[in-house]
């Protein structure tokens, strides 16, 4: 059996070896080199057959967004971020998504706990998954390079109550973050609808990725908070470690963050969004579920096409999925009514809801 070949980056030497001895103790995976700062590290890429790369955000010399950007150069490999628990940090492993990086893995504020089995099998699978993803198709990277260009941040629409007879609510995982960029750059100013969306990542996170979007999109994005009102051309995201719930008022609606138990692995859940949306009382519901690994938001949307007949499904297409986990559960349930590459679904988005 072939091994997935791992090069560790990071500054600490405690670090790199604490992260050899978690990878090490899975058969499927060989630790073939460490690399001290980035400069190093793509020197070694260079010599070496390289399947993942785990590279910590903050580094001397030449840091982890640096380094990413000549990994993606010189030698395009799967890179696992390896980021603290600050805002700098949240900030710069937004950054290196939307750049190319597969995925993140959060340092504990107990260093120590790095070594406990939860987080040895977060380690591990991240690797792993890591190791399956493809590159990015040429148009893809192309689209996420130059959308600071061509969107800015205009005509945000703000009121303080608004009629709410339709929701967009979008469903991702792994790659979430690099593939809502084009979907929320793509939706029309004037929408007229609230978006909601359950991104897959710890607390602290939300609120990073939000702003970043809210900087190249058109519409108002927002890490949801407990008990506001929805409002029309605002995008919500979930916050980390928080389902997020809704509660029909009258012709509004209130955002409820839930702080129960994870439903489907996951807190946020996007089963947990669309069961909530079920129960909701509204004209049009358009439900997106984009790349991820593992089935979240398949129970749900299932349910919530079941209790009504006013959902269109969209899935996003495997061409473009970094992961085609939750797209795939969603398609093999025959749940889905739309099956379209990411570049296209947020005009797609536009054309239901009669915003061209």
């Amino acid at each position: 059996m072939k091994k997935i070949k791992v090069l560790i980056v990071d500054d600490s030497a405690f670090i790199r070896k604490l992260i050899k001895d978690i990878l090490s103790s899975d058969e499927e995976i060989e630790v073939v080199d460490f690399a001290k700062n980035g400069k190093e590290a793509i020197e070694k890429l260079m010599k070496n057959e390289i399947d993942v790369v785990t590279l910590d955000v903050e580094m001397p010399l030449m840091d982890g967004i640096d380094t990413l950007k000549q990994i993606m150069i010189k030698k395009p490999t799967s890179v696992v971020m390896l980021s603290s628990l600050t805002k700098n940090g949240a900030d710069l492993t937004i950054k290196a998504l939307e750049l190319g990086a597969v995925d993140f893995i959060t340092k504990p504020s107990n260093i120590f706990k790095i070594n406990n089995d939860d987080m040895k099998n977060l380690v591990i699978d991240k690797v792993k998954v890591a190791s399956t993803v493809k590159s990015y198709n040429k148009n893809y990277t192309k689209k996420i390079k130059t959308i600071d260009k061509v969107k800015n941040n205009i005509n945000k629409s703000f009121s303080k109550k608004d009629n709410i007879d339709s929701i967009v609510a979008i469903a991702t995982s792994t790659g979430g973050p690099r593939a809502l960029q084009n979907v929320v750059t793509d939706l029309s100013s004037d929408i007229n609808s609230p978006v909601v969306i359950v991104q897959h990542m710890p607390a602290g996170f939300t609120k990073s990725l939000a702003n970043r979007l809210d900087n190249m999109s058109s519409l108002h994005v927002k890490e949801a908070e407990d008990g506001e009102l929805l409002r029309n051309n605002t995008i919500y995201i979930a916050p980390g470690n928080r389902h997020m719930k809704f509660k029909k008022e009258r012709t509004s609606i209130r955002i409820i963050l839930d702080d129960g138990e994870k439903i489907s692995g996951h807190k946020p859940s996007a089963d947990a969004m669309f069961y909530s949306l079920s129960e909701i009382d509204i004209k049009k519901i358009i439900a997106v579920v984009m790349t991820g690994m593992g089935s979240d938001g398949s129970k749900g949307l299932k349910k919530l096409k079941e209790s009504k007949n006013n959902i269109i499904s969209i899935a996003e297409d495997e061409s473009t999925c970094v992961v085609f986990g939750m797209p795939k559960s969603v398609i093999n349930l025959g749940l889905a009514d739309k099956v379209i590459p990411i570049n296209y679904i947020g005009k797609e988005i536009n054309k239901l809801m009669g915003r061209f």
